[in-house]
C-alpha cells in the first residue's frame, strides 16, 4: 500500500480544497494519504489584513517529512508565473534530503491555482516539478484519460502537467466539478504509479 503525501499551501483555500480533493483520489486507489501544508511565512497582521484563510485543519508539515512517503503531491497558488514563496521556501529546506538522495525515486505531481485562465498556471506547475526532478522524484501529471478538461462548455482549468483550478480575480470563484475530478484523477494516477513502482 503506498504512502502519499499531499504538501501544499494556500492563502485564500482554493489550493487546499483542491489538496483534500487529490487526497480522495490517491485514497480511491488504495494509498494511505496525509494531507498537510507548509508554514505561512508572511507576518499575521499582514496575512490578516489580506484575508488569508488562516484556519486551515491540515497539520503543518516538517521537511524531514517528505522523507516518509512514497509518493509527493505539491500545490501552490500561483505568484507571478511560480510557486508561492512560502512552498519555495519550504523546500529551499530540503537541501539535507537532497544530499543524501532521501527523495529518490518517489513518486510526484503538482497541482495549482491562479486568478484567470492565463494566469500562468503551467509555468507554475513546472515551478513545482522541476523542484521535484531535482530531488530524483518521477513525475506525474494530469492525463487526457480526465477527459473533462478538454471541455469547450464552460470555463475550466486543467493541464497536462497537473490539477488545477481558476479562483477569479477576487478568490470568487470555487473550484468547479469538473476541476475536483482533474485533482482526484491525478491524485488516484499518482497512487497507482507509487504502488506500481514501489512492487517492482
Amino acid at each position: 500500500m503506498a504512502k502519499v503525501l499531499v504538501l501544499y499551501y494556500s492563502s485564500y483555500g482554493h489550493v487546499e480544497t483542491m489538496a483534500n480533493a487529490v487526497a480522495d483520489g490517491a485514497r480511491s486507489a488504495g494509498a494511505t494519504v496525509d494531507v498537510k501544508r507548509v508554514p505561512e511565512t508572511a507576518p499575521v497582521d499582514v496575512a490578516k489584513a489580506a484575508h488569508f484563510k488562516l484556519d486551515q485543519g491540515a497539520p503543518v508539515a516538517v521537511i524531514e517529512d517528505l522523507a516518509n512517503y512514497d509518493a509527493i503531491i505539491v500545490g501552490s497558488p500561483t505568484r507571478f508565473g511560480r510557486m508561492a514563496s512560502q512552498m519555495a521556501s519550504f523546500l529551499d529546506q530540503a537541501g539535507g534530503l537532497w544530499a543524501r538522495g532521501a527523495l529518490n525515486g518517489k513518486v510526484g505531481g503538482a497541482f495549482t491555482s491562479t486568478a484567470t485562465q492565463h494566469g500562468g498556471q503551467e509555468v507554475t506547475l513546472f515551478s513545482i516539478i522541476t523542484n521535484l526532478m531535482h530531488f530524483g522524484l518521477t513525475i506525474v501529471g494530469l492525463p487526457y484519460s480526465h477527459q473533462g478538461m478538454m471541455t469547450m462548455d464552460e470555463i475550466v482549468g486543467g493541464s497536462p502537467y497537473g490539477a488545477t483550478t481558476i479562483a477569479g480575480g477576487n478568490g470568487q470563484r470555487q473550484p468547479s466539478a469538473i476541476e475536483l475530478e482533474g485533482a482526484r484523477h491525478q491524485g488516484r494516477q499518482i497512487a497507482q504509479t507509487a504502488e506500481k513502482l514501489s512492487a517492482t
